[in-house]
């Protein structure tokens, strides 16, 4: 891994993990993927950009297997997630032949364009919801 590539990580991590994450589990009509933590075992809530189609829920994790809650889905895939207010759950699979940047391409236009400029290592995850 460059220099480059582990500051962009550090500083965009720390920046999400201290000032963006806590404000926008606040807002209510954003998306939030609850995983349980695979150390503590508590439920961890991580704001995300993605899309529902079906009974799938698409993201693309900009930091692949290094993100925490693809850390955590690695060791229990059983997730939440809250679209529109209202909690799913379901199960997450990481998909790393899947092409992340077509897959960006298909989601919000938002979260997609900063996933793409800030992400080092692209990976697709889909949630297949529970009913």
């Amino acid at each position: 891994m460059t220099r480059d590539v582990d500051l962009r990580f550090r500083l965009t991590t720390a920046f999400q993990r201290y000032v963006a994450n806590p404000l926008s589990r606040r807002m209510p009509g954003q998306v939030l993927l609850e995983t349980t933590g695979r150390v503590s075992g508590l439920p961890r809530r991580t704001p995300v950009g993605g899309r529902r189609v079906g009974d799938a829920f698409w993201l693309v994790s900009e930091f692949g297997e290094r993100s925490q809650y693809v850390r955590n889905i690695l060791a229990d895939p059983r997730v939440r997630v809250r679209l529109r207010g209202r909690w799913h759950t379901g199960t997450a699979h990481p998909l790393p032949d899947d092409d992340p940047v077509a897959r960006l391409r298909t989601l919000p236009r938002g979260n997609s364009g900063v996933v793409r400029a800030l992400g080092t290592n692209l990976l697709t995850v889909r949630v297949d919801l529970d009913g």
